[in-house]
């Protein structure tokens, strides 16, 4: 397979989480089980095979490679993907692909669907994806998947199956629905965007900014411009219950050692292993 952007790996609890993220440069992340991905900054020539994205926000830095992805994929004859993006942004898109496909003299076809704060996009039977408002200099969502599933409601675990099963005939719901959040999903945010939604904290997974990392870097000024610091992860370390923290999209500024030194000074612990830098 032809490999031609920057790309890492990690498997954790069945789930592979793939891609790259740099501020300023290209995010773009795929986990294939869920067939899903966020951001289109660039795009791995594997993961063309993924046809359903979610998009944070319009910074080119993660949406640059959609117009490529898509032409991709219909060079391959394969079926439209589907993109979700916020509100705002779908009309813009959709000009953007119509420049484009006038340059290139290709079709771009592609199905764009508007996404709100507190919307949930049912993937499957098992799956949902709820968006969430995060912290930005442009509008931009969130992400968390969630795992569900039906369970015996409390009441009626001591009841023999037959009972149950006239109860539910009798029109009674003998069930309800159990969430589980799996990944959390924050893209480009000020802390108030992952403070917004405490369920980030909660999920298995959680793919987090920790865009700057130096100690005299002011906080005030990288809220505003919808950004976190290492001091911000410090601050809240008591409250992520996520059993895999991926901190990335570190500024250009720093090379990988000088972000490493500066965490494992901040966090020597690294969250009790769960943090792990994706450098």
């Amino acid at each position: 397979m032809l490999d031609n952007v920057a790309l890492k790996q990690m498997v954790h609890n069945g789930l592979t989480i793939e891609g790259y993220s740099r501020a300023a440069v290209q995010s773009y992340w795929r986990i294939p089980e869920l067939k899903i991905g966020f951001d289109l900054g660039a795009q791995p020539w594997d993961f063309m095979g993924t046809s359903t994205w979610f998009i944070t926000h319009t910074h080119l830095d993660h949406i640059a490679a959609l117009p490529v992805y898509v032409a991709r994929r219909r060079m391959m004859k394969m079926d439209p993907p589907t993109i979700y993006l916020p509100e705002h942004a779908v009309e813009l898109v959709q000009r953007l692909l119509q420049a484009v496909s006038r340059l290139d003299r290709g079709r771009l076809p592609c199905e764009l669907i508007p996404v709100r704060p507190g919307d949930e996009i049912e993937l499957s039977r098992e799956l949902i994806v709820s968006a969430h408002q995060t912290k930005h200099t442009v509008p931009s969502l969130g992400y968390i998947v969630w795992q569900r599933r039906k369970k015996l409601k409390a009441e009626f675990r001591e009841l023999p199956g037959e009972k149950i099963r006239d109860l539910r005939l009798a029109g009674n719901e003998v069930s309800e629905e159990i969430r589980t959040p799996t990944l959390g999903f924050l893209g480009d945010s000020a802390p108030a965007g992952l403070d917004a939604t405490p369920a980030m904290y909660d999920a298995q997974i959680l793919i987090a900014e920790m865009t700057f990392v130096a100690p005299n870097h002011v906080k005030e000024k990288i809220h505003k411009h919808g950004h976190m610091h290492l001091d911000d992860f410090v601050q809240r370390k008591d409250r992520f219950q996520n059993e895999r923290i991926i901190a990335t999209h570190f500024s250009t500024r720093y090379h990988d050692r000088q972000i490493r030194g500066m965490v494992h000074n901040a966090l020597p612990d690294m969250l009790d292993g769960r943090l792990y830098l994706w450098l």
